[in-house]
């Protein structure tokens, strides 16, 4: 139990370490505070026989003491809040990506900022959970919004109870609110829009280009905004994916990605897992294209980075997410197409292999754990094979 658990349950003072008597040489005789008397408050103590030597019984004694300490803290879980549980929570530590840290910390000052925080855990009920996801949705939070919120704070008091803060999870059973909607693909028509805009802008950029540093980054950056939507959209690699890429990892038509990017920082892919992919002969050709292009436009002498998609003519450094994003939102505007995100070409590819029935197919080049998360996310696009089973209905009811 640690000295801020202790103080704020009081045990300092009030419950002790046990107390050791020897009763007879060898036999000693541990004594220890188990809880209280709920009609008179009292202290209620244990006794314990322990044969063996004194220090192994003033041993058993601190760890006697420890164990029903945690005990106790448990049975006075009704002094913890809500904003009480979330905060240990979040500064308990844990095994995450930067980018899931980024968002539960996000998340965790939301709800110790709101009027739940208030609430003591023993009292929270699954009708007061929903009453306040109620008012956030009033209050303009999205689907998305609600759902990490409460993702969090079912998170906590699970830790919590797991931890020994709380006998019991007030929240059991409880189902959460709607996860966001149907995974929204890019169209086909507005895919080629995309695809005609990123040629139309690097014409222009070509017919710009007159040798300076200014012509020679727009012309730049018009090459790789072409190639990462063809990429995007024949992979279906995440962001942090397309963003961690390096020209070693495409070699003839196969493409390994092994790492991504999370808050920045390159690490594993995000299920830690290295994936092997094909690409499209046109895709693969206009990599090399693009490559061969941007080393012969470096000078001999100038290091040549390693690095698939740059801000740099030396692709020295890598081109960030965030700027990744704005590169392509701004590619989306130009084909008036502006809710349309990296991320959604994903889907595009997701949608597309579903609904040619290759749901295994999908799960190896998204890189899904396991292909139920694919059929959660992509059982909309799978092609219906009940036309049978409808006409045999049909002739079963006739012509009524």
């Amino acid at each position: 139990m640690t000295l801020e658990m202790a103080l704020l349950f009081g045990d300092i003072g009030n419950w002790g370490r046990g107390s050791l008597r020897e009763r007879r040489p060898g036999v000693f005789e541990i004594r220890v505070v188990v809880g209280k008397d709920p009609a008179t408050g009292s202290s209620v103590q244990r006794s314990f026989a322990f044969h063996g030597s004194r220090i192994a019984a003033e041993s058993r004694c601190a760890e006697l003491a420890d164990h029903f300490a945690e005990r106790r803290a448990a049975l006075h879980a009704p002094l913890l809040t809500v904003g009480d549980v979330v905060a240990r929570w979040i500064e308990s530590p844990h095994d995450w990506r930067p980018s899931s840290w980024t968002s539960a910390r996000s998340n965790a000052r939301a709800l110790c900022a709101d009027p739940i925080s208030t609430v003591r855990v023993m009292s929270l009920r699954p009708t007061v959970a929903r009453t306040t996801m109620a008012r956030w949705r009033d209050d303009g939070a999205t689907v998305s919004v609600v759902s990490g919120r409460f993702r969090i704070l079912r998170s906590a008091i699970s830790w919590a109870v797991s931890d020994s803060l709380l006998e019991t999870n007030p929240l059991v059973g409880m189902r959460g609110p709607p996860r966001p909607g149907t995974r929204m693909h890019v169209p086909l028509d507005d895919l080629r829009a995309l695809l005609d805009t990123a040629e139309r802008l690097l014409g222009k950029a070509q017919a710009s280009f007159d040798g300076s540093t200014r012509t020679a980054r727009e012309l730049h950056r018009a090459e790789q905004l072409r190639l990462l939507v063809r990429l995007a959209a024949d992979s279906g690699a995440r962001r942090g994916e397309l963003a961690a890429l390096t020209f070693a990892d495409l070699e003839g038509r196969v493409l390994t990605i092994e790492r991504g990017v999370s808050a920045e920082q390159v690490g594993p892919t995000k299920t830690g897992r290295v994936r092997r992919l094909t690409l499209g002969e046109s895709t693969a050709t206009l990599w090399r294209e693009c490559e061969s292009a941007w080393r012969a436009s470096v000078p001999d002498t100038a290091p040549f980075g390693p690095w698939l998609f740059s801000g740099q003519a030396q692709h020295q450094e890598r081109l960030t997410a965030g700027a990744m994003s704005h590169w392509f939102a701004s590619l989306c505007g130009e084909a008036g197409l502006p809710g349309v995100s990296l991320h959604r070409l994903r889907h595009t590819v997701a949608t597309f292999l579903v609904g040619r029935g290759d749901l295994l197919r999908a799960q190896e080049r998204l890189g899904h754990r396991d292909a139920s998360t694919t059929l959660r996310n992509y059982a909309h696009a799978l092609p219906l094979d009940d036309l049978e089973a409808a006409d045999g209905i049909d002739e079963m009811l006739g012509r009524w």
